[in-house]
C-alpha cells in the first residue's frame, strides 16, 4: 500500500507531500491544475522512463519519494528482490523509494536509501502499484499478467503444474548433459576424474576444519593455556590457603554451630554441595592441564591440513560439506558416463513419464482456465455495460501441448479482446486507443474478478493485491454511468487500495479519502498544490464540480446530499 508520496521541483510543484491511506483515494481539481502529476510522479517510481523535462524551471534537478507499506505474499516478494539486488529489507517491513532526475535526463535510484538502479524498480513494480492510464507502457498487461488475472478469479493452484515442469526440466537437462560431443564429454570426464580424486585423497571429515582451528588454537597457545590451568588447580584444590581447604574448615566451624543451631544443617549441606563442585573443577582442568604437549611439530602439521582445507574450499566450497558433496557429485556424474547406454535408456523413459504427467496436470488447469473464462466473459460485459460501454468481450485461450510452449504456468496463452462499440471487430484490450476506455475496462475486469470465483483461492489471491491506480477513468461518462464508475471502484477499494483522478462529483463523493489539487500563482510564478480536504471543504469542492467556479446554495445542498448517500 502506497502510505507516501513526495515530489520537490517536479514540474510546477515545489515541494509536496501527500499522505495515502487504505480504500478510495480520490484526486480532484480544475481541469489544467496537475492532477496528472502525481500519477506520472509514481510511474517514475516504478521504473518509467524519465525525462529532464519534469525540472522545474531554475531547479537543478527534481525528486521523487514514496513510502510503502509491504505485507503478505508480496512483502515476501519483495523481500526476494531486495536480497538478489544485495538491498537491505527495513525492519518494520515498509519500503523507502526514491528518484532524483537531473538535468541531461541523468538521474540516481535509492532503494531503502541504499543505491539502486531503474532496473530494480521495475522488478519491484509488480508488487507496488499498477497505472490504468492512457500511456499503455505502464500497463504491463503482458502475457504473465493476463493469465495471473485468469487464475485470481479462477482459483487456480499453479504449483502442481510448476513442480512437474520442473521434475520434467530437470530429466531433460540430465539427458542434454549425457548426450553432449564426445569431445566435451571426454574432457568433461578428464574434469570430474581430477576433481574426485583430490577430494577423495584429502580423506575428509565432516566439520575437521572446525576441529583443527580449536586445535591450532591450543597448540598456538600452549604454554599460557597449561600455566592458566595448573594456576586454576591450585587456587581451587592443591595450594595453600586453596578455595577447597578454606571451604573445609568453614564446615567444621558450621558443623560446630550446628550442633548448638540446627538450622545451620541446610548452610552445611550447601557448603558440603559448593565444596564438591570446586574440587570437580579443580580436577578438570588438572586433567586438561596434563593433556596440554607445546608440539611445534604437530602445530605445523595441523597448519599445513588447513591450508589444504582451505585450497579445497576456496575451489569446491565455501563450506567442507559443500566440498565433499562436490566430490560426490563428480563421482555420481563419472558413474553415469561409465553407465550411459543404460542410464539414459532409463532417464528417457523417466523423461517420458514426466512428461506426460506434466501435460496432464496442465491440461487439467487449462480446462479450469477455460470454464473460468466462459464465465469471467459474461461478467465482465456486464460490468463494462453498466460503465456506459456497449462492448462485448472475450477471453480467448490458446493452447499449445509442444514441448517448446511448456512453461512453470501451464500451456496456455491467454488474450482479453473487446469490441468497444456494436459492429467493430475484436481488438486485443491493450490495444484500445482511448484511455479511459481502457481504465473503465480494467476497473470492470478488477470489479468481476473480485466478485467472482471460488472465494477461498479468491482471498489469497487478493492479499497480494498492489495499489490500483485510474487516470481519465471518467472521459465521455456522466450521470448514472459515472455514479456506476463511482460504486465500482468503492467495491474495488474494500480489499485494495485506489487511487483514482476524476473530474466528476458523481465519483468524487465515494470517496474514502479526497484530495483536491489547486494551482495558485505566487510571485509571478504558477505552481500547484495538493492537500486533503474533509467536511465542510469537501463539500465545497464537490459543490464546485457539480456547478463551476460560482457556488450557490443549491449545489452546496445537492454535493452534502450525494456525499451523504454514497460515503
Amino acid at each position: 500500500m502506497l502510505v507516501e508520496l513526495r515530489l520537490e521541483n517536479y514540474a510546477v510543484i515545489d515541494n509536496a507531500a501527500v499522505e495515502f491511506a487504505s480504500g478510495l483515494n480520490l484526486l480532484t481539481g480544475e481541469t489544467g491544475a496537475g492532477k496528472s502529476i502525481l500519477i506520472d510522479a509514481l510511474a517514475l517510481l516504478l521504473g518509467e522512463k524519465a525525462s529532464s523535462d519534469v525540472i522545474s524551471t531554475g531547479a537543478e534537478r527534481a525528486v521523487v519519494s514514496a513510502v510503502f507499506e509491504c505485507e503478505g505474499s508480496a512483502g515476501a516478494a519483495i523481500e526476494k528482490v531486495l536480497e538478489h539486488n544485495g538491498l537491505d529489507v527495513s525492519e518494520d517491513g515498509s519500503l523507502i523509494v526514491r528518484r532524483e532526475i537531473a538535468a541531461g535526463g541523468k538521474g540516481r535510484v535509492f532503494v531503502n536509501n541504499q543505491p539502486a538502479t531503474v532496473a530494480v524498480l521495475r522488478q519491484l513494480a509488480p508488487q507496488l502499484a499498477i497505472i490504468h492510464a492512457q500511456n499503455e507502457s505502464i500497463l504491463s498487461f503482458d502475457g504473465p499478467e493476463r493469465l495471473a488475472l485468469l487464475d485470481g478469479f479462477a482459483g487456480s493452484q499453479i504449483d502442481s503444474v510448476a513442480a512437474a515442469f520442473e521434475a520434467w526440466k530437470g530429466i531433460r537437462s540430465r539427458i542434454e548433459d549425457l548426450e553432449q560431443g564426445e569431445q566435451d564429454r571426454l574432457r568433461l570426464v578428464d574434469l570430474w576424474t581430477f576433481q574426485k580424486r583430490e577430494i577423495e585423497e584429502a580423506k575428509l571429515e565432516a566439520g575437521e576444519d572446525e576441529r583443527l582451528e580449536t586445535e591450532k588454537r591450543v597448540l598456538a597457545n600452549a604454554e599460557k593455556i597449561y600455566n592458566a590451568a595448573m594456576q586454576a588447580f591450585d587456587l581451587l584444590y592443591e595450594g595453600d590457603g586453596s578455595t577447597s581447604s578454606s571451604m573445609r574448615a568453614a564446615q567444621k566451624q558450621i558443623e560446630e554451630l550446628a550442633r548448638y543451631e540446627p538450622k545451620f544443617q541446610e548452610a552445611l549441606a550447601a557448603l558440603e554441595t559448593a565444596r564438591i563442585s570446586v574440587e570437580d573443577v579443580g580436577a578438570t582442568v588438572r586433567d586438561y592441564a596434563g593433556g596440554i604437549h607445546a608440539s611445534p611439530e604437530h602445530l605445523a602439521e595441523v597448519e599445513d591440513r588447513l591450508a589444504s582445507l582451505d585450497r579445497l574450499k576456496r575451489k569446491y566450497g565455501p563450506a567442507l560439506d559443500d566440498v565433499i558433496s562436490f566430490g560426490a557429485d563428480a563421482a555420481r556424474k563419472l558413474s553415469e558416463v561409465e553407465n550411459k547406454d543404460e542410464i539414459l535408456r532409463e532417464l528417457r523413459a523417466d523423461l517420458a513419464k514426466a512428461g506426460t504427467e506434466y501435460l496432464s496436470t496442465a491440461r487439467t488447469l487449462s480446462k479450469k482456465r477455460e470454464d473460468a473464462a466462459r464465465k469471467l466473459e459474461k461478467l465482465v460485459e456486464a460490468e463494462i455495460n453498466d460503465l456506459a460501454m456497449k462492448s462485448a468481450f472475450r477471453i480467448e485461450i490458446t493452447t499449445v501441448e509442444q514441448e517448446g510452449n511448456w512453461t512453470t504456468a501451464g500451456i496456455d496463452e491467454v488474450v482479453y479482446m473487446i469490441a468497444t462499440n456494436p459492429g467493430e471487430p475484436m481488438r486485443q484490450l491493450e490495444h484500445i486507443a482511448s484511455g479511459g476506455e481502457l481504465s473503465r475496462v480494467m476497473l470492470a475486469l478488477k470489479v468481476s474478478v473480485q466478485a467472482g470465483g471460488d472465494p477461498a483461492p479468491r482471498k489469497k489471491h487478493q492479499s497480494a493485491q498492489r495499489t490500483m491506480v485510474f487516470d481519465e477513468i471518467d472521459t465521455g461518462i456522466g450521470g448514472r454511468a459515472a455514479e456506476a464508475v463511482g460504486k465500482k471502484l468503492k467495491q474495488l477499494a474494500r480489499v485494495n487500495q485506489v487511487l483514482c483522478v476524476t473530474h466528476l462529483p458523481q465519483i468524487a463523493t465515494f470517496a474514502d479519502h479526497h484530495y483536491v489539487i489547486e494551482k495558485k500563482a505566487w510571485g509571478g510564478r504558477t505552481r500547484t498544490t495538493i492537500r486533503a480536504v474533509v467536511g465542510e471543504e469537501r463539500t465545497e469542492e464537490v459543490a464546485r464540480m457539480l456547478s463551476g467556479a460560482k457556488l450557490t446554495d443549491t449545489s452546496r445542498k445537492h454535493a452534502e446530499q450525494m456525499i451523504k448517500a454514497n460515503g
